[in-house]
């Protein structure tokens, strides 16, 4: 089966969006739409979301989604900033039950690391990458000599004995109210706490915060390089994309 245009939707604790991507190329072919994430975010209530997103493009064909937690064979086994409920879930049947299209879920950090590695700033780099999204929560990819490990969790290692997501994510920056330059410390703290356990050979810093690396990065301090996600915050739906054109080929 030839798959190149693809919908792409990134599930994230603030918004859902998606949009047509040419896996080809990496690249949308459309504006991302956005609708926020619903409160509370339960599965039935995003499922509604995804479902309404297919209509605005008046989609029909394959969907790959990216999901903030471990997903095991379209199952989701955690939930950190949306609903409990979701846990044990079976995604893939329930958003291609409420869309009507093949949907098949993945993780949204290793989503935003295949993209990156594909198209954007792991592009041909060899050794262990490390991926950080920062957004609502903090997502982690490593890629050791352009493999993939799934489903890491570890923006939930401590710091000063609390999740780190409660720390140095940019919803905590937003929501302690914190400047750039006092978060950025918190974050480099993070960072170098993770150099520590993994040592990679190049740091891609991904989602939301990436688009402010001008007020943040001269403050970070790892022995590993750190670079913006080329992709961005687009990484993410991207990503989806190539997940659903993955499956599809193995399920033709």
């Amino acid at each position: 089966m030839k798959l190149r245009k693809i919908l792409g939707i990134d599930i994230g604790g603030s918004g859902v969006k998606g949009a047509i991507v040419d896996t080809k190329k990496g690249e949308l072919l459309t504006e991302r739409f956005r609708i926020p994430t619903p409160q509370p975010a339960t599965p039935e209530a995003v499922a509604r979301v995804l479902k309404q997103i297919t209509i605005h493009f008046d989609w029909k064909g394959p969907v790959g989604a990216g999901f903030p937690g471990v997903i095991q064979q379209g199952v989701a086994r955690t939930a950190a900033n949306v609903d409990n409920s979701w846990i044990d879930k079976d995604l893939n049947k329930l958003f291609s039950k409420a869309t009507g299209c093949k949907v098949h879920v993945v993780n949204d950090a290793d989503a935003a690391g295949m993209a990156e590695v594909k198209f954007g700033a792991g592009n041909g780099e060899m050794g262990t990458l490390l991926l950080v999204t920062v957004g609502t929560g903090l997502g982690t990819v490593i890629f050791s000599n352009g493999k993939l490990v799934p489903n890491l969790e570890m923006g939930h290692i401590l710091l000063h004995g609390a999740d780190a997501e409660l720390y140095a994510t940019d919803a905590a920056r937003k929501k302690n109210e914190l400047d750039w330059d006092t978060w950025a410390g918190r974050f480099n703290e993070y960072l170098l706490r993770m150099e520590e356990l993994v040592w990679p050979d190049r740091i891609i810093i991904g989602g939301g915060a990436s688009k402010k690396g001008d007020k943040f990065f001269h403050h970070l301090t790892t022995k590993a390089p750190v670079v913006p996600a080329k992709l961005m915050n687009e990484a993410g739906i991207v990503g989806a994309a190539m997940v659903s054109k993955y499956y599809n080929k193995l399920e033709s």
